[in-house]
């Protein structure tokens, strides 16, 4: 494999910005992205992950300069070995409105790379449509040797939580860790390398729009995501032959293609649509500073709109270590039933709202109007604390908020993973009426 990074910088930084990368000297083309002859012997192509027509500001483009063309490869064929555990949105069978809470994948017992180790928990929408997700979960021991892939029913949205990745695309490379995220555009070609023994995390397949930055109102220019701190590969190519094989997801199957060569061979890029990664950590929290809690949109990183205007087709919230100083004021999240779906992760830590049976690792779902909130220990311990400035430290959770009811697969449903207790972490709520004009215990005292 050959690969070079332009100067001294790791990676392009900026976020949907038009960015460039040479892994050779001159490679990219001055002038004209179609040049009668491009320098090296090299082929121009152009990646569109958005129709050519969508308006500037969404417009999603890169132009590859590859050692060969995409179309030099063969017919595909069905891939059984990896369609079982593997599902796409619409499922068959009901959706169901009950509250479900799933335990960590367990490390795989067999050598999986990424895609061997994928199990899908549920999916909402329709990818032939173009609207919703796959919620997916990965569990992987080895790397993907000679296999690629790419997708070409979302874009992926990878959410490490344990074991660092290495990503290797048509850009160039990706180092991921946990707290970091990254995203794949719809139809790119990958690998994913293993850095440690082993590697387990979360899996958003978005069907709809291209994940963006939320507009931010009237907090202003500066806050939340910051656009600065989005980074992209700089070009590297691998320039190998051998017997590898592309992996396509397309149409909710999977097919794969046998080829002689890696295809990983861009040598140099210039565009938008790219992947790219963010650290969580440089998130700017915004919260009240006087009373109530404000509504989770708050930590909004990334959202994929849909054609109802402030009604997301996908919003990937999180819950990071943050200050809460709000006064008189009841501080867990409060009790809600939401049009939105909510599926929840854990990355690590505790969340502030389940400190009990929500692991690391492990998912929860709550479907539209199906209500729910702190648990019964929880509540019971908030509404008597003492209301000083507190710091949430060691904690990160995220949620995919989304529009669609999710469809739960039969493998989620029945996989021993599934807490069929859930519900009992509620048990303790009882009733703390009190008609008399004294009020009860958990009146308001001001």
């Amino acid at each position: 494999m050959t690969s070079h990074q332009s100067g001294s910088r790791t990676y392009l930084t900026g976020f949907g910005n038009q960015h460039e990368s040479e892994a050779l000297p001159g490679a990219l083309p001055v002038g004209r992205f179609n040049p009668q002859r491009v320098k090296y012997g090299l082929y121009a192509e152009q990646f569109s992950s958005t129709a050519f027509t969508a308006p500037r500001a969404d417009n999603r483009r890169s132009w590859f300069y590859r050692i060969r063309p995409s179309v030099v490869q063969g017919d595909y064929v069905p891939c059984e070995q990896l369609g079982e555990s593997f599902q796409t949105g619409p499922l068959a069978g009901s959706v169901p409105p009950n509250l479900l809470r799933w335990d960590p994948l367990p490390s795989p017992t067999e050598p999986r790379d990424l895609l061997e180790g994928l199990v899908t928990l549920a999916t909402c929408g329709d990818a032939l449509a173009q609207r919703g997700l796959g919620v997916h979960l990965y569990a992987a021991s080895v790397s993907m040797h000679h296999r690629y892939f790419y997708s070409a029913d979302g874009e992926w949205l990878l959410i490490p939580q344990q074991g660092a990745l290495r990503l290797r695309t048509e850009c160039g490379v990706l180092d991921l860790a946990p707290g970091e995220i990254a995203v794949i555009p719809r139809g790119m070609k990958f690998a994913v390398d293993l850095q440690e023994a082993a590697a387990r995390g979360y899996l958003c397949e978005n069907y709809g729009a291209p994940l963006t930055l939320p507009e931010r109102g009237p907090v202003g220019a500066n806050g939340f995501a910051n656009d600065r701190d989005f980074q992209y590969p700089v070009a590297a190519y691998e320039d190998i032959e051998g017997d590898f094989e592309l992996v396509a997801k397309f149409g909710g199957q999977i097919y794969r293609v046998s080829m002689g060569h890696s295809p990983l061979d861009v040598v140099a890029w210039a565009g938008n649509s790219a992947p790219y990664k963010y650290d969580l950590s440089r998130f700017n929290v915004m919260g009240s500073v006087s009373y109530d809690h404000p509504d989770p949109s708050i930590y909004t990183v990334l959202t994929s709109p849909s054609h109802t205007s402030g009604v997301a087709n996908l919003d990937f919230v999180i819950f990071p270590p943050r200050w809460m100083v709000a006064e008189d004021t009841f501080r867990p999240p409060w009790y809600h039933r939401n049009v939105m779906s909510e599926f929840m992760g854990l990355i690590e830590g505790l969340y502030d709202a389940k400190e009990s049976g929500f692991l690391p690792g492990g998912s929860s779902l709550h479907n539209c109007f199906s209500p729910h909130g702190p648990e019964a220990a929880v509540f019971e311990r908030a509404s008597q604390a003492s209301l000083a400035p507190e710091r949430y430290r060691d904690t990160l959770a995220f949620m995919l908020e989304s529009r669609y009811p999710y469809q739960v697969t039969p493998w989620a449903m029945h996989s021993p993973l599934r807490q069929r207790d859930y519900l009992r972490c509620w048990d303790g709520l009882s009733k703390h009426f009190d008609g008399s004009p004294q009020g009860s215990p958990h009146a308001d005292t001001e």
